[in-house]
């Protein structure tokens, strides 16, 4: 009886791996199918894409390497002309490019080492055992983040002013004198807190998601072997959120290159912020001050190339940190 299951066997396991490849076959001619009916799905997003992004941006590199030249008459209009790399080379040749620029870079040092440490701080803390009012304090420290930019600029800014601020008034009656933040180099340290106060909230959310997925199990194990939650924080919970970590240190990068409510705001309050005080206020002046869409544009295309290298070497230590965690 076993020599006659034996027998069985290789003609039970034909016949399997012939219909195994009958199925993977018509799975194969349904493919096409399938998806084609998927990209017909797509397609509503993918023409709002294309219409909301893909066409501006080529729009915007066509204009970089045009510019506008007389044609002689003082009554006929300039004529638009190709220019090739004129704009970009008259972009880096400005001073005030590269001093936005420089202001740009300290300004993103300080607020985006600030902005995630307080987001894996208050993660930390809200992940907890034994924390209190854990749901009013996470929608607490995430409520910042759904006002909008422009309004929270407006609110931080008239208490940056001394002659109208509570804070000051109140500070005043004590007997302490509190430096203007809407003054000289201050003025940084005055935009850094409106976009942390409007930033944190989402970043620990984010960061506390990822802790919401740690296993429990190795959370106690670390307790039964006598680590305290200091520890279990330090060698348990930060290697297990570098993933989200990084993924929010990449939005803070971006968000950083593209500052522009916040300070084009507070400019309204003090004359310590012109108008190319951050990259983007420089495109705006260029753009609608002074009617130059082709150096605004050209400005505009050098911005978004350092973003997505940013993006990119972010993406990259991401991977390598990837690969040796496993």
């Amino acid at each position: 009886m076993s020599s006659a299951l034996r027998e069985r066997a290789p003609a039970t396991h034909d016949r399997g791996a012939g219909r195994a490849d009958r199925l993977g076959g018509a799975r194969r001619r349904r493919m096409p199918r399938h998806a084609g009916f998927a990209y017909l799905l797509l397609a509503p997003a993918l023409i709002l894409f294309s219409i909301a992004f893909l066409i501006p941006i080529g729009y915007s590199i066509g204009l970089s390497f045009m510019g506008s030249r007389s044609t002689g008459s003082a009554f006929a209009p300039p004529e638009t002309v190709f220019v090739q790399l004129d704009n970009y080379a008259g972009v880096l040749a400005d001073p005030t490019f590269w001093s936005s620029l420089g202001r740009l870079g300290v300004f993103a040092i300080v607020m985006v080492p600030l902005m995630m440490g307080t987001a894996i701080l208050l993660a930390l803390l809200l992940d907890l055992p034994r924390v209190r009012a854990r749901a009013f304090s996470r929608t607490a420290i995430f409520l910042p983040y759904a006002v909008p930019s422009v309004i929270a600029a407006l609110m931080w800014g008239f208490l940056y002013v001394p002659q109208i601020s509570p804070v000051y008034q109140f500070a005043s009656g004590l007997g302490i004198e509190l430096p203007a933040l809407l003054t000289g180099g201050f003025v940084q340290v005055a935009i850094v807190n409106v976009v942390l106060w409007g930033g944190i909230g989402f970043n620990t959310i984010i960061i506390y998601t990822a802790l919401q997925s740690l296993p429990k199990e190795q959370i106690d194990a670390a307790r039964i072997d006598g680590c305290d939650e200091l520890r279990i924080a330090r060698f348990v919970k930060l290697p297990h959120v570098v993933p989200a970590t990084l993924l929010t240190g990449l939005f803070s990068v971006i968000g950083a290159l593209q500052i522009y409510s916040e300070p084009q705001m507070l400019s309204t309050l003090t004359t310590s912020i012109d108008s190319t005080f951050f990259p983007l206020m420089r495109v705006y002046r260029d753009a609608f001050a002074h009617d130059d869409l082709n150096a605004a544009s050209a400005a505009s295309i050098l911005l978004a190339l350092a973003t997505v290298l940013l993006s990119l070497l972010v993406l990259g230590l991401r991977t390598v940190l990837a690969r040796r965690t496993r």
